[in-house]
């Protein structure tokens, strides 16, 4: 049973029906799904997404610019674009740090290994970012995960995932920082926070 689900109860008679990433697919192709359905795939549960507020969008604006910026044709920087993670689970992160391909993803879309680091930005999700999202990515071995917390204005650094979690977290409030496996993308904290 999912994580999502923990809380319910079942009866022995009950069932969920986890969908897989192709029925998933095939759900936008017969237009159960749309290219407006704000959605994501995770533990084979069709999630609705929040809203994105002004805050959480600028936010997203201005590191997907500086990032594009300092990694342009190193690497591909994906905004709110889908992951495939398994069969059950195809998140679609904030941004993410993708190695580079020269069709840059129009084949497929990433896989776990395609990726350098995942950006989760939370408002009002801090808590299903935190205890859903950031699990399922050290489970699928993501080497690094941020997760932006715009509330209490710090930036959580995961990584070294290991047997389903992340060995290592810091957070950080002030001062300069770069991925791990990017270091040529340096963010100057007291610049993302400035507007806060």
């Amino acid at each position: 049973m999912s994580a999502l689900l923990a809380e319910q109860e079942l009866t022995p008679l009950q069932s969920i029906h986890r969908w897989t990433v192709a029925e998933y697919h095939q759900m936008a192709e017969v237009g159960l799904l749309n290219e407006d359905s704000r959605v994501e795939l995770i533990h084979g549960e069709v999630i609705e997404m929040a809203p994105i507020g002004s805050d959480h969008a600028g936010h997203n604006n201005y590191l997907l610019a500086f990032l594009t910026h300092c990694l342009y044709g190193k690497t591909i920087v994906a905004g709110q674009s889908p992951v495939v993670l398994s069969g059950y689970e195809e998140p679609q992160p904030d941004i993410a740090i993708l190695r580079w391909r020269a069709d840059y993803y129009r084949n497929a879309h990433p896989h776990a290994e395609d990726v350098l680091l995942l950006i989760e930005i939370a408002d009002t999700t801090l808590r299903y970012d935190r205890d859903v999202k950031v699990p399922l990515y050290a489970r699928n071995g993501i080497p690094e995960v941020w997760l932006l917390d715009l509330q209490n204005r710090q930036l959580d650094i995961y990584h070294e995932p290991a047997n389903g979690e992340y060995r290592q977290r810091r957070q950080c409030c002030t001062g300069k920082i770069a991925p791990r496996l990017c270091p040529d993308a340096v963010i100057d904290l007291s610049e993302l926070f400035s507007n806060t």
